[in-house]
């Protein structure tokens, strides 16, 4: 069985410049690593990680003394894992930001095990090994897995704190023969060599601390873009189909399944087949992106409560404020005078 994995197209763009800089022939690079110039023009499209290697290790052979690693990372920007970067910036907490890339990691790559865990003193995001069919394969390759880390950190420092230093790292390499080594000054911590896997912890204190580019009407917008992305990106992720569906019906109206079923050109039967096989229901899916759109639309001080219940589909106050007590074991009202003022940009 031949596993290969597939990382979006968006991190050419930091080789682009980088080789730029570097007065490498980006024509000759691209050609050399078997990549089309469409890979770099199409945000969506997909390219394997192997010609990533390639094109890592072709340039590093061309710019002699310099750290790509971290030259990467410095050249890391939202905007090269299209709508999930726009996502992770308008979340309210870089834990938040963080908890997308596990939500959406399918858009990141196409085989990508990543986890987000509470850790004594912060909040670990770490890179696993993947298991299919009895078979180890990891998450990432050791040098791309760095370059990932490290931008998650520059992504952190933009975001919340210039000189924001991870709590520790942890790598499958490795620890480096020469010193200084550059990815460990970049890092300024703790670094763990050989570990089981790659993981990256941010002190508590950080990874709490509001973004000051929250918005989370904005949020919600890009909840709603990323399920559609992640349904062409990934067909056969029915759960995805069935809530880009629900989101279609509202506001206003409750979708019925056997509704959705027909759209999906499927018979009742096997749309609750396929949902049991993935462990939910289609109550369970109609549920959540309730809960979830609610839950975001009071934290927009400008929508009456009434209007809320219409946007997440039902049909009057009462009706909402049951289900939202069923939900959260608090009334819509109670739920939003408990939390802080939001600013809106």
């Amino acid at each position: 069985m031949n596993i290969e994995h597939a990382v979006i197209s968006g991190w050419l763009i930091p080789f682009i410049r980088i080789m730029q800089s570097c007065n490498i022939n980006i024509e000759a690079a691209l050609a050399a690593c078997d990549i089309d110039m469409d890979e770099v023009g199409d945000r969506e499209s997909r390219i394997t990680l192997a010609k990533l290697i390639r094109l890592l290790n072709y340039a590093s052979e061309r710019a002699p003394g310099e750290d790509l690693r971290v030259r990467l990372a410095e050249n890391f920007h939202p905007s090269m894992l299209h709508v999930l970067g726009y996502a992770m910036m308008s979340a309210e907490t870089l834990q938040d930001s963080l908890d997308y890339i596990v939500r959406y990691r399918r858009i990141v790559s196409s085989l990508c095990n990543v986890r987000l865990n509470e850790v004594p003193g912060g909040v670990e995001f770490s890179i696993r090994p993947v298991r299919i069919e009895q078979r180890i394969v990891p998450g990432l390759g050791l040098r791309e897995a760095e370059v990932f880390l490290a931008s998650l950190v520059k992504f952190a420092r933009d975001l919340v704190q210039t000189d924001l230093t991870p709590l520790c790292v942890f790598l499958e390499a490795e620890a480096p023969l020469a010193e200084p080594d550059a990815l460990q000054a970049f890092f300024n911590c703790e670094v763990h060599y050989g570990h089981p896997h790659n993981a990256l912890v941010f002190r508590r204190e950080h990874a709490t601390r509001k973004l000051f580019t929250h918005n989370p009407l904005i949020a919600r917008n890009h909840e709603i873009m990323l399920d559609e992305f992640l349904s062409r990106v990934d067909k056969n992720d029915l759960v995805n189909l069935v809530r880009c569906k629900i989101y279609d019906y509202l506001p206003g109206n409750t979708p019925a399944q056997g509704d959705v079923a027909e759209v999906l050109g499927m018979s009742l039967r096997n749309l609750q087949r396929r949902l049991s096989e993935q462990g939910t229901s289609y109550k369970e899916i109609l549920e959540s992106t309730r809960k979830k759109l609610a839950i975001n639309y009071l934290e927009q001080p400008h929508l009456s409560l009434g209007e809320i219940g219409y946007l997440v589909g039902f049909a009057s106050v009462t009706n909402f404020n049951r289900a939202f007590k069923r939900w959260t074991g608090l009334t819509p009202g109670d739920f939003r005078d408990k939390q802080p003022a939001t600013q809106l940009n």
